[in-house]
């Protein structure tokens, strides 16, 4: 259980660590649109090539930010928006730490972020695919074998499939 912990305390220490660009604080006066598009498997593309460094990709999602349903890179000077097929971050990994009631799950994104379910970081269905609220709007959907495994931790309550981490509780879906 000591491996986990520490894993747990490594990664949202780092997370918490990150120093975000103060996109908030941000008036830019140009305005526009850029050829950048994300695919709904979290590809980052540019005039039609995929975006080859992590890097790069990482940089941008840290000043990207929705409002009103679009989706924009801030910078001090310009605010370009960019077109989003479905979220902006894949949830590609997740850990968990205890079980039942007081189980914490950790998920890591495409975008280098850690991030535990909790009542700020909310689990939720749209249909039937799963997504994490990752922060000021912006959204992770889990990559499929990350659900299986969120799945496989599910307890069925009042005909649902229900999932707890960090104190919050989630529904996964109806079982009827």
């Amino acid at each position: 259980m000591r491996d986990i912990d520490d894993l747990f305390a490594t990664l949202t220490a780092a997370q918490a660590d990150k120093k975000r660009p103060p996109v908030h604080l941000w008036d830019p006066q140009n305005t526009g649109t850029i050829d950048i598009r994300i695919d709904s498997d979290g590809q980052w593309w540019h005039e039609g090539t995929a975006f080859q460094r992590q890097a790069l990709v990482e940089l941008f999602a840290s000043i990207l930010t929705l409002d009103n349903g679009q989706y924009f890179l801030i910078t001090p000077v310009e605010r370009l928006q960019i077109q989003v097929e479905d979220v902006p971050f894949m949830a590609i990994d997740m850990d968990v730490r205890g079980e039942g009631t007081s189980m914490e799950l950790l998920f890591s994104t495409n975008v280098g972020d850690y991030i535990v379910a909790d009542g700020e970081h909310q689990l939720h269905m749209r249909g039937e695919r799963p997504y994490l609220a990752v922060r000021d709007g912006l959204e992770a959907r889990l990559t499929r074998s990350v659900f299986y495994r969120l799945v496989d931790l599910g307890v069925e309550e009042e005909g649902a499939l229900w999932i707890h981490s960090a104190g919050a509780r989630f529904c996964l879906g109806n079982l009827q």
